[in-house]
């Protein structure tokens, strides 16, 4: 039964499903939904790209930054943790340059959090020998290092709200086509806002992405010593809940093509909505994760030296020095600097007073 019949039967059954469940099916329902199916979605065939996709530049220069955050560590046993690893090609280029520090390759080990057994099947062809895989942060042990998501937290299932007399959460029916309707929202989604510190406009309508504040908790909770970096589409809570962004992120890729529907394509396209940078920060505080840094993934990539990496890797490859070397170093480079303006990236340490590190060297103060 297609993936859209199973939601309508579910609706059908037992009424109208939250906005979040509705999300939750679309995009991970077992076998049918859009990260559950056997379908790669980046590349040309897809319908998206990303950083790593178009170059293995961004691989070794996240790869640099790991190697600052071993050295801060002592130089001793590390241990990278990936969440949604993809098609793995971030992993490999990662990899690929760690294994020129031998002391660092031999005390690392390199985890995938990954659910989807196609994309699992994918990430193994040509794998590293230091690369394992997990169903759960929780069932990695000793955990010193850094965990790290590359466009993962803006997948999660989110509700959404809408400010009016009180808040409400908006749920999906069927009645000859999706519907939506509302329902007073819970206790959870009036303390996020008030944990935040957020009064919402009348007629103001978000997302509220509690799956990320349990992520980043459970992660919290685990990492014994250590880093998380997270990169990924959002703003801080100021640009996120601004007057000015009254109808949310909310945002669909198929084929390259950007809409704002989320009932059309289900199961077939991406569905997305931006992070919320300060709830990462304020619920990992809770667990003991002290803010590190925040920067956007442009001045990241700079501060790792992304124009003598490109150079560097082109050269590598036999490219002449001339006007199609230059061209091609040009593309990636704009490339990665207009996709780094909209992607951000969120230092959190443990157990380490504040770094210094090359890609935070234009960071925020505060978020």
């Amino acid at each position: 039964m297609p993936l859209r019949e199973i939601i309508i039967d579910k609706i059908k059954k037992e009424g109208p499903v939250s906005f979040r469940d509705f999300m939750e099916m679309a995009l991970y329902y077992p076998g049918a939904g859009y990260y559950a199916n056997e379908r790669d979605p980046v590349g040309g065939s897809g319908d998206y790209y990303t950083s790593p996709y178009i170059t293995s530049a961004f691989g070794a220069l996240v790869a640099k930054q790991l190697e600052e955050m071993w050295e801060l560590l002592g130089k001793r046993k590390f241990t990278v943790v990936e969440y949604g690893a993809g098609n793995g090609c971030l992993c490999r280029d990662i990899m690929q340059h760690l294994k020129k520090n031998e002391a660092l390759y031999s005390g690392l080990r390199y985890c995938i959090i990954e659910k989807s057994p196609f994309m699992k099947r994918k990430q193994k062809i040509g794998s590293d020998e230091k690369v394992y895989w997990f169903n759960s942060i929780t069932d990695i042990p000793a955990l010193e290092g850094c965990i790290l998501s590359n466009e993962v937290v803006d997948n999660f299932a989110v509700h959404q709200v809408l400010m009016q007399n009180e808040l409400m959460e908006v749920f999906v029916d069927y009645k000859d086509g999706f519907t939506e309707c509302l329902r007073p929202a819970s206790p959870k989604l009036k303390h996020y806002l008030l944990q935040s510190a957020v009064q919402l406009m009348p007629g103001f309508r978000t997302e509220i992405n509690l799956r990320a504040t349990e992520w980043i908790g459970q992660i919290a909770r685990t990492l014994q010593k250590g880093f998380v970096l997270t990169i990924d589409y959002g703003y801080p809570v100021s640009e996120l809940y601004h007057p000015l962004r009254t109808s949310g992120t909310l945002l669909c890729y198929y084929k390259h093509q950007i809409n704002d529907c989320p009932y059309i394509h289900i199961g077939e396209q991406d569905i997305t909505a931006h992070v919320n940078f300060s709830a990462l920060v304020q619920w990992g505080l809770k667990g003991g994760l002290q803010y590190g840094g925040f920067t956007s993934q442009a001045y990241f990539l700079l501060g790792l030296g992304l124009t003598r990496q490109l150079e560097k890797m082109e050269k590598n490859a036999g490219s002449s020095i001339g006007a199609l070397h230059e061209e091609k170093v040009r593309f990636l480079h704009n490339f990665l600097l207009g996709m780094g303006k909209k992607i951000k990236v969120l230092l959190q340490q443990k157990g380490l007073q504040k770094p210094c590190f090359s890609g935070f060297q234009f960071s925020s103060p505060v978020l």
